[in-house]
């Protein structure tokens, strides 16, 4: 499966009060795990930057004018993200706003929103009352964000495929204790696994005695001021 980790800087908040995209970033996913494969793009907003909008991310006038605008990068753009590949972002209304904005001021196909998958929303749903921004989605992953001392497209993505990764259920987001998790045929399929088939087959016999000796020399020998023994003298 093929997912396309997207952030976008703008020069504001909303592209039909003359605000403009000023940098893409996107990082590959297959199936949830980074590629390698990545599109950024710094783009010439052809108006000034605010001041607010600049102490955000630091792209600065003198800076984007040498830049594309964003007619020259759309196609590319367009290439990388592909026909069919869902977008995971971070506030995706707001991203996929401005996207979309752009690439109809060109004629272009627009991208439909069914295609986003919003982290905000995800974060919500699972840590429901707690912050949801990136910042304090690292801090609760303990993901080394210490370099976004500003917001940067590229950056941003790289972020959010770790949490992205982390609010899946992290690198063994499959594991389940769930007895009506669901499982994979040798085909690939899904299917629901019943409870008979999550379980261990119970041991055969209890601890022994002589095991029962065993394991409390070993903990006598071993562990000092052990728990298990003050609990057991209780």
């Amino acid at each position: 499966m093929r997912e396309i980790v997207l952030d976008t800087e703008t020069t504001g908040l909303d592209p039909y009060s003359d605000h403009r995209l000023v940098e893409i970033g996107c990082i590959e996913l297959i199936n949830h795990m980074p590629t390698g494969r990545q599109y950024h793009q710094y783009i010439n907003p052809q108006r000034p930057m605010p001041k607010e909008a600049f102490d955000v991310h630091g792209l600065g006038d003198d800076f984007l004018k040498d830049q594309p605008v964003f007619a020259e990068v759309a196609d590319d753009f367009i290439e990388f993200i592909g026909d069919d590949s869902v977008l995971v972002i971070h506030n995706a209304p707001f991203d996929m706003k401005f996207l979309n904005a752009e690439l109809g001021w060109l004629n272009k196909p627009t991208i439909p929103m069914d295609r986003a998958l919003d982290t905000v929303q995800m974060a919500r749903k699972k840590f429901p009352g707690s912050p949801v921004s990136l910042d304090a989605l690292c801090r609760r992953f303990k993901i080394d964000n210490s370099n976004r001392t500003l917001h940067g497209a590229l950056l941003d993505s790289d972020l959010l495929a770790v949490v992205y990764l982390e609010l899946l259920g992290g690198r063994q987001h499959g594991l389940s204790l769930d007895p009506n998790a669901r499982g994979d045929d040798e085909d690939g399929a899904e299917r629901v696994l019943g409870p008979k088939e999550n379980r261990l087959e119970p041991r055969p016999h209890i601890i022994s005695d002589t095991e029962l000796a065993a394991h409390q020399a070993y903990i006598e020998s071993k562990v000092i001021d052990a728990v298990w023994l003050k609990t057991k003298e209780a």
